[in-house]
């Protein structure tokens, strides 16, 4: 009952985005935030995100960010796992707490006549994880089957040698969950030392929405961390893209092949971000009628399903893809990809509008409740849009011409740098 009634308040959906407006709250110590007030329900959604996440590992301790993170809800003073569980049970609440490579995400969602009690239960977490021996060890076992099974998926081993070809020189290159050794080799002490370094007043990104004020927000925000330390670990710097049109395999068993195609992309504050943007959905954005589904999947059967398009990263920006196919067709498939890459330019004047009024009355979809509403709203923050930007996003789709979009697709997407990672085991096909 607990979990449906925690579920329905994040589903509530709020008035049409646009139409709400999106207020930046400073708390007394000093904290920023975006907020909407819905205070049509006695709910809260509340996200923060901690930059620098598994990239302020120590060399050699690769996974102690993720293995603490996977020990915040494990035990704090007097509450041990169990303990802490039916706390939060028992006010209707919901915290979880989720690593990645450049973040540390927290959400919560909790009753307003609990908040009291639920931040400060929260707080508890955050700020003074105790770490217990039993705890520590079976987390640290979760953590090494994730590893065992990641082995044996041709997926992850793809994306771990994409990073590694990539990123070759940077903390982007490391894998975010550790190694088997690095993993093993982890203390309490290490685990204290990462706490210390990647949950930090000075790197945390927040977002709520639900039944709070701006005031009250501002209180509970410095309740909530002000045990935290101000600065930690140094965030990393530039990432250099090493994707030079290579192919490169890695032999894998199996029917079929996995295949993660990219090349660097292109910064949200460059003037051709939007048309490049709307030419990565009219080339790849994953559903019927663009131009790799119809290719790849629709006139060849060659896969069930590819898409492509941008991604942003702190240090560096990429421009990626993902298609799965039989080991005998992958030379086929790549070179649909390259010849489509390479054609992209030519867009026509009904593509473009089609794919303006796809994302333009997609767009207020993300926006049906106020735990979604949240997390987009951090998510925003951490790629550096201004608080006007859900307001003025369509308008910015709208105002993009042909030419523009013809223009941002022959300067962006570049067929010479397409990179293509390979794992399986592909037939008549040469690494380059």
């Amino acid at each position: 009952m607990i979990a449906r009634l925690t579920a329905f308040f994040a589903l509530i959906a709020l008035p049409v985005f646009a139409d709400v407006p999106v207020k930046e709250v400073t708390s007394p110590g000093g904290l920023k935030a975006w907020l909407v007030e819905a205070q049509e329900i006695p709910f809260v959604a509340l996200e923060l995100r901690f930059k620098g996440g598994a990239t302020l590992d120590p060399s050699g301790k690769e996974g102690a960010v993720t293995l603490m993170t996977g020990l915040l809800e494990e035990g704090t003073g007097d509450l041990d796992s169990q303990g802490f569980a039916a706390a939060r049970d028992d006010l209707a609440a919901s915290f979880s707490f989720n690593p990645s490579r450049e973040i540390v995400g927290v959400s919560a969602r909790f009753l307003t006549d609990n908040q009291d009690k639920a931040i400060d239960l929260l707080r508890r977490a955050l700020v003074e994880p105790s770490f217990p021996a039993e705890a520590v060890e079976r987390v640290r076992m979760q953590i090494l089957s994730n590893l065992t099974a990641e082995e044996r998926d041709p997926g992850a081993v793809a994306a771990k040698l994409f990073n590694e070809i990539t990123f070759e020189g940077h903390v982007y290159a490391r894998p975010s969950e550790g190694t088997h050794d690095s993993v093993k080799a982890l203390t309490v002490e290490d685990l204290k030392a990462a706490h210390k370094a990647a949950l930090t007043r000075e790197n945390v990104i927040i977002a709520a929405t639900g039944d709070i004020t701006a005031e009250a927000l501002g209180v509970l925000l410095d309740k909530l961390l002000s045990g935290l330390p101000e600065k930690g670990g140094a965030l990393p710097g530039p990432a250099e893209v090493h994707l030079s049109g290579q192919v490169v395999t890695e032999e894998f068993p199996g029917p079929q092949a996995v295949i993660l195609f990219g090349q660097e992309g292109i910064k949200i504050d460059d003037p051709d971000f939007f048309p490049a943007f709307i030419a990565s959905e009219i080339l790849g954005g994953g559903r019927f009628g663009t131009r790799l589904m119809t290719e790849v999947r629709e006139k060849r059967g060659l896969t069930y399903g590819i898409g492509a398009g941008f991604s942003s990263l702190d240090q560096a920006e990429l421009l990626t893809g993902q298609v799965q196919t039989a080991n005998a067709t992958v030379k086929d498939t790549i070179e649909v990809i390259r010849a489509e890459w390479a054609r992209l330019p030519d867009i026509s004047e009904d593509e473009l509008e089609a794919t303006k009024r796809y994302l333009t009355g997609s767009y207020p979809l993300r926006w049906d409740g106020n735990a979604n509403i949240a997390r987009a709203l951090v998510g925003l923050q951490l790629q550096g849009w201004p608080i006007d930007y859900p307001s003025k996003r369509n308008g910015y789709i709208e105002a993009v011409t042909l030419a523009q979009v013809q223009a941002a697709a022959k300067a962006h997407f570049r067929a010479k740098d397409l990179s293509f990672i390979i794992v399986g085991r592909p037939v008549g096909l040469e690494q380059e």
